[in-house]
């Protein structure tokens, strides 16, 4: 693969980013990518490593050796093909994985991975732009019509395969524009939404119809779902977010990531502030801000309050301070717990570790601080060190703190599905099936708050499932 000697002959070189002090200034993305003779010199360092633990490492199994050598070779077509054979929308895990496939690389036992994400995205961009990506509609239609409840990664990606196997298939959305996650969550500067414009146009072409501002469980009964569709799949999500239960926390300024980020996403596609804002406008403008809550929703929410123009942003982690590099030897080709600085981070925050919040300060109205105590981990039980407490100055909390489930009002209800012990739909990995006869859940709403490459796989795996339920026999890849 490659070229036999490329990993010695080439250090890894990734994508160069503007400026801080130019991306601040709007929520464009920022990543500048690397040309044609650089990327086919990093594609030529994928080495003929024997095991490609790339592929354990990637959730949907991109077939990256091949991709890469085709690269190197210049045969930028074919590698778009097999990128595809593999993944539905690689523009976006290109631009939103964390990569663990780089995490996976052979290169990484030396801090050298091959540039596999940098790569994967100049592949569809190079498509898009030489118009090689156009609509797959099936030659025939099987007369099976689906259901899919949510268009995010999980919703989208199991649509466009069921509608290219045949099946008439319907997406609802609850929001007015489809995306879910990826719409409504991931900021612009991160993922500009024309990229999921561009990809409803290709599914609407190959037969998918879009039902925007339609609730199932509010809107739309989930009984009408089942009287007029062959199969429904459950693909809403992990939505119900974790709250801070603190005395304080009823404040107005204390706030969910989700509601401040979906604003600033509905501002940037010119929504007005009324639209934008149904409980008020929400800005960290002139703000002290603390975000609680160490990943990556965190990590968005102060790229978000730099870019609106915050005078402060702080951001606490209950964990302890990962380290710096993880021991090789111990984790790869997993996944490792290390130290992640994300661009957001790199243009402007004050980052603390092993912090409990334990009161939000104010006037019951108006919030101005946030008392928090320092913990330890001792044998996996947190405890508190006595005289450790301070307070940070604060106007605005937004809380990270991550997901607990999918949310159960309407929908969930109304379908009667089972539930795991974590509450989550209960179905497995192979059926798809849930405890309901025609119905099939995937995505966050079956495993969980995960990644939208983990999404794209179930999504895909379930839509097979799903065909092999109405037909008897699928041909649509796993």
């Amino acid at each position: 693969m490659g070229k036999e000697t490329g990993f010695l002959e080439l250090d890894r070189r990734e994508r160069d980013y503007l400026d801080p002090k130019e991306r601040l200034k709007n929520y464009r993305e920022f990543v500048i990518q690397p040309d044609d003779a650089t990327l086919t010199g990093q594609a030529s360092r994928c080495m003929n490593c024997g095991i490609p633990y790339c592929h354990n490492g990637c959730p949907v199994n991109n077939m990256i050796p091949d991709w890469n050598h085709l690269v190197y070779e210049a045969d930028w077509k074919r590698a778009l093909a097999n990128l595809h054979s593999t993944n539905n929308f690689p523009e976006f895990t290109g631009r939103i994985c964390p990569a663990p496939c780089e995490a996976a690389c052979t290169l990484n036992i030396i801090d050298q991975p091959v540039t596999i994400k940098s790569i994967e995205c100049a592949i569809v961009d190079r498509g898009w732009k030489e118009g090689w990506i156009t609509p797959q509609v099936p030659e025939k239609k099987t007369g099976k019509s689906v259901a899919v409840v949510g268009s995010g990664p999980a919703g989208l990606a199991c649509a466009q395969q069921l509608a290219r196997a045949g099946h008439s298939v319907t997406v609802f959305e609850k929001s007015d524009r489809v995306g879910g996650l990826l719409r409504y969550g991931i900021p612009d500067f991160k993922m500009e939404k024309h990229l999921i414009n561009r990809r409803c146009v290709q599914m609407e072409a190959e037969g998918v119809t879009f039902k925007t501002s339609k609730e199932v469980g509010v809107d739309i009964s989930f009984k009408s779902l089942q009287e007029n569709f062959d199969a429904v799949v459950l693909a809403g999500g992990a939505e119900d977010a974790r709250q801070l239960a603190i005395p304080g926390a009823e404040m107005q300024g204390v706030r969910l990531a989700m509601e401040f980020l979906t604003q600033q996403n509905k501002r940037v596609a010119g929504d007005d502030e009324l639209r934008a804002a149904p409980r008020g406008t929400l800005t960290a403008t002139g703000k002290h801000v603390v975000v609680l809550g160490g990943g990556d929703t965190g990590s968005d929410c102060v790229g978000t309050s730099n870019r609106q123009g915050a005078l402060s942003v702080t951001q606490l982690e209950i964990m302890p301070k990962p380290p710096e590099k993880e021991d090789k030897a111990l984790t790869w080709p997993d996944w490792p717990m290390k130290l992640r600085t994300s661009s957001s981070h790199q243009e402007g925050v004050e980052r603390d570790w092993a912090v409990l919040a334990k009161r939000v300060l104010g006037d019951g109205e108006k919030v101005t601080g946030l008392e928090c105590v320092r913990v330890e981990w001792v044998g996996g039980q947190m405890q508190e060190i006595s005289g450790s407490e301070f307070t940070i100055p604060a106007d605005l909390i937004l809380l990270a703190m991550g997901f607990v489930g999918p949310r159960k009002a309407g929908l969930l209800e109304q379908a009667g599905v089972d539930l795991t012990a974590r509450g989550n739909v209960d179905a497995d990995t192979n059926s798809y099936a849930t405890s309901v006869a025609g119905v099939f859940a995937c995505g966050d709403m079956r495993r969980g708050q995960s990644l939208v490459v983990w999404a794209i796989r179930e999504g895909r795996q379930a839509a097979r499932a799903v065909d092999e339920a109405l037909m008897g026999v699928s041909e649509l890849p796993r």
